[in-house]
C-alpha cells in the first residue's frame, strides 16, 4: 500500500459520507481500501463496510480486520487506552 491515499479515517460524519468516500476510492481505481477508526467511531466503521458491501458494491468483500488498542494522551498527562480497528476491503477477483 504505497502512501495512504486508499485509507478512510472514520470520525463524526454520517455513515453515508464514509460510504461515498469508500465507493469513490474503488471507482478511482484502487483495488483495496482501508477503513480506520478508534473508540466510539468503530461502530460507524463497521456500518460503513457493511453498507458498501451489501448495498453499493457487491463485488467488494472484507479481506482482513485488525483490532488493537492505542495509548493516547488525554487531558493533562493522563494516558488513555482507546480501541482501534482497521477494515481492509478488496475488490473480488474477476472470474
Amino acid at each position: 500500500m504505497p502512501g495512504e491515499d486508499n485509507v478512510i479515517y472514520i470520525g463524526n460524519k454520517s455513515v453515508m459520507s464514509y460510504v461515498l468516500a469508500v465507493v469513490t476510492q474503488f471507482n478511482n481505481g484502487f483495488d483495496e481500501v482501508v477503513i480506520k477508526a478508534r473508540g466510539r467511531a468503530i461502530s460507524r466503521a463497521v456500518d460503513t463496510a457493511e453498507v458498501v458491501k451489501n448495498k453499493f458494491m457487491p463485488g467488494v468483500e472484507v479481506k482482513d480486520i485488525k483490532i488493537g488498542t492505542e495509548q493516547i494522551v488525554g487531558e493533562g498527562t493522563d494516558k488513555v487506552n482507546v480501541s482501534s480497528v482497521e477494515i481492509l476491503m478488496v475488490a473480488k477477483e474477476k472470474a
